[in-house]
């Protein structure tokens, strides 16, 4: 079971780069990248920032595939 992310959609949305997002939540734009391509599942705190970040409730940035 993996986790799928909206967060490469809502980045384009808003014309965010992958340093740029990483910057904002304090990780490395690698981090971001594996978020996004499915390598790396976020912790709780990284998953709480990005909602808050994007204003979006974590359900809606992640579900379990």
């Amino acid at each position: 079971m993996g986790v799928l992310t909206n967060l490469p959609l809502l980045r384009a949305e808003r014309k965010l780069t992958q340093a740029e997002l990483a910057a904002a939540v304090g990780v490395s734009r690698q981090t971001v990248n594996s978020i996004e391509t499915g390598r790396f599942e976020p912790s709780l705190s990284l998953a709480l920032k990005l909602g808050r970040f994007f204003e979006t409730p974590v359900e809606d940035l992640f579900a379990l595939a």
